[in-house]
């Protein structure tokens, strides 16, 4: 595994030595940043109409507050799952570079975009006991030398003083969820998570984070140890829904 404190340092002498480009088109771009202004504004905020509980989106004029199929046809332990950008495109590819292919200075801006899901009326008015992100088996952890939501969740709780805590592990290594549907997803991660030896959820506020929602199958099995471990309440935040 990567130490964080390893992060700093190569991203310290890489900006001695290279002028900051956009990471897509190569533009000269400010200090700090990672994305010229035009490559910005392609990444598609989520706006509504939204499933309230998920948040996936929907073309059409649904008005108000609604509840998608898939989430009205399974229970759901998580009280919403925020994301802020539609995982496509641009976002897609900076959140694969960042993730599969070891451009861990990608963390900033992918945090930047899941600090967005922060502003969501659904958890803007929640005050939050501990952030936690969702875990990787230690052998695609190793695999990997980096579990993504971890990252994501030391930049989320520098920036909103929420505690982190590791509190959940997993179990079994699943295959892909890639490929799956969101039966074949609940199926493969089914007990595929556990709370920590000696942790204790026992009336927390829980804001659980992951960097991209795709059924919120991962998201709601870890919601479902939460508050089976006596969690008072699970919301989710993710930089993207695929």
């Amino acid at each position: 595994m990567i130490a964080p404190q390893r992060f700093e340092l190569l991203e310290a002498a890489v900006s001695l030595l290279y002028p900051p480009v956009c990471t897509i088109c190569g533009t000269s771009i400010r200090a700090g940043e990672y994305l010229c202004d035009q490559c910005e504004a392609k990444a598609v905020r989520i706006s509504a109409p939204f499933c309230e509980k998920c948040s996936e989106p929907f073309d059409g004029s649904i008005k108000g507050a609604f509840t998608c199929a898939n989430c009205a046809h399974r229970t759901i332990y998580f009280e919403a799952a925020v994301a802020a950008y539609r995982g496509r495109g641009i976002v897609r590819q900076i959140v694969h570079e960042f993730k599969y292919g070891r451009h861990i200075h990608l963390r900033h801006l992918v945090a930047r975009w899941l600090h967005a899901a922060l502003d969501d009326e659904r958890l803007c008015g929640h005050r939050f006991d501990v952030v936690v992100p969702v875990p990787l088996h230690p052998a695609r952890q190793r695999e990997r030398g980096f579990n993504q939501a971890s990252l994501l969740v030391e930049l989320l709780s520098a920036q909103t003083a929420i505690p982190p805590k590791p509190l959940l592990e997993r179990t079994r290594y699943t295959t892909t969820q890639t490929a799956l549907d969101r039966s074949e997803r609940m199926e493969n991660l089914h007990n595929a998570f556990r709370l920590r030896k000696n942790a204790n959820v026992r009336g927390l506020r829980v804001l659980l984070v992951d960097d991209v929602l795709t059924t919120g199958s991962t998201l709601n099995e870890c919601a479902r140890v939460l508050k089976r471990a006596g969690a008072f309440s699970v919301h989710a935040a993710t930089a993207a829904r695929a």
